[in-house]
C-alpha cells in the first residue's frame, strides 16, 4: 500500500514537472514569436513579374518566370488580401502615423508642427519609429543637408568624418552634421522620445520601395529627396573616411561617400514605440 502510494506520488510530481516545463516553452515561444514579429523585415515593394521575354506579365500567368519577387512575401500576400495590418501603406508595408507628443494617429493626420498633428512614422513590420521630414524651414526641413560626424570611436569606424557640415546648410548654422542633427532632434523629444539615432545601413535601405519616384511610401514619407543620399550610421569597411548611404531615386541605389562631403540628407530613427 505505501509502494504503491509513493509511486502514485511520484506520477504526479513527474506530471507538475511536465506541466511546468510546457508551461516555459509556451512562455518562451510566445516571447520568441512576439520578438520576431516586432524586428521583422520590410518586402521590397515590387509586385509586377515578367515573362522569358522581359515583358510585364501577371504573376499568376503560365508565361510568367518562376521564383521572382512578387511572388514572395508581404507584397505577395497584399496583393492576396490575406495580409492583416495595423495600420496602413502600400503593397506589404504597414505604416503608423504619430503625433508630435507621441500619441498613436489616424491615417487621415495633417502633417504639422502642432501637438496633435503628424510628426513621426511607426513601421509596424520592423518596430522602427521614423522622423518624417517638414516641408516648411525648421530643424527637420526635407531640403537640410548634413556631413557625416562622429566622435564615438566604437562606432565610427575609426574616422570621425565632418564637423560642422556646410554653413548655412541645415536650420543652425556650425551645427550641420549628423552628430549634432542628433543632439538638437532629441533636445525636442521629437514625438515624445529623447532616443534618436542615425539608423543603420539595413534599417534605411528597409524603407525602399522599389518602383517609385522617390523609391519609399511617399504617403507616410513625404518630402522625401529622390537625388543626393541619406546617411546611415554604417562606416565602410575599406575606408575609414567613408560612409553609407541610401539613396531614394527610381531605380533606388546605394553608395558610400566622404564623410566630410556635406550635401547629404538625414532621416532619424529610433526603436519601438
Amino acid at each position: 500500500m505505501k509502494l504503491t502510494t509513493h509511486f502514485a506520488s511520484a506520477r504526479k510530481w513527474r506530471t507538475a514537472v511536465s506541466l511546468v516545463f510546457t508551461v516555459c516553452a509556451w512562455v518562451v515561444a510566445a516571447i520568441t514569436v512576439s520578438t520576431a514579429s516586432a524586428a521583422g523585415l520590410n518586402d521590397t515593394g515590387f509586385t509586377t513579374c515578367a515573362d522569358a521575354a522581359g515583358a510585364t506579365v501577371s504573376c499568376t500567368a503560365a508565361s510568367a518566370v518562376q521564383g521572382q519577387d512578387a511572388r514572395y512575401g508581404r507584397d505577395a500576400a497584399a496583393g492576396t488580401s490575406p495580409l492583416t495590418k495595423v495600420g496602413g501603406g502600400a503593397n506589404g508595408f504597414d505604416f503608423t502615423k504619430i503625433s508630435n507628443a507621441g500619441a498613436v494617429l489616424p491615417a487621415t493626420a495633417p502633417l504639422g508642427t502642432a501637438t496633435g498633428e503628424w510628426g513621426c512614422t511607426y513601421d509596424n513590420t520592423t518596430g522602427l519609429m521614423w522622423e518624417v521630414k517638414t516641408p516648411s524651414a525648421s530643424l527637420r526641413y526635407f531640403a537640410h543637408t548634413y556631413s557625416w560626424y562622429s566622435t564615438n570611436s566604437a562606432t565610427n569606424g575609426g574616422g570621425v568624418g565632418g564637423s560642422g557640415g556646410m554653413s548655412g546648410g541645415c536650420f543652425t548654422s556650425g551645427r550641420c552634421d549628423t552628430e549634432k542633427f542628433v543632439q538638437d532632434v532629441n533636445g525636442t523629444n521629437m514625438c515624445g522620445h529623447n532616443d534618436w539615432r542615425l539608423p543603420s545601413f539595413r534599417e534605411l535601405h528597409g524603407l525602399v520601395r522599389v518602383n517609385t519616384t522617390p523609391s519609399i511610401d511617399n504617403v507616410y514619407f513625404p518630402n522625401t529627396q529622390s537625388l543626393g543620399g541619406y546617411w546611415s550610421a554604417a562606416s565602410y569597411a575599406g575606408n575609414s573616411g567613408r560612409a553609407w548611404t541610401v539613396h531614394f531615386p527610381i531605380p533606388y541605389s546605394n553608395d558610400s561617400d566622404q564623410k566630410t562631403f556635406p550635401y547629404k540628407f538625414v532621416r532619424l530613427v529610433r526603436t519601438g514605440l
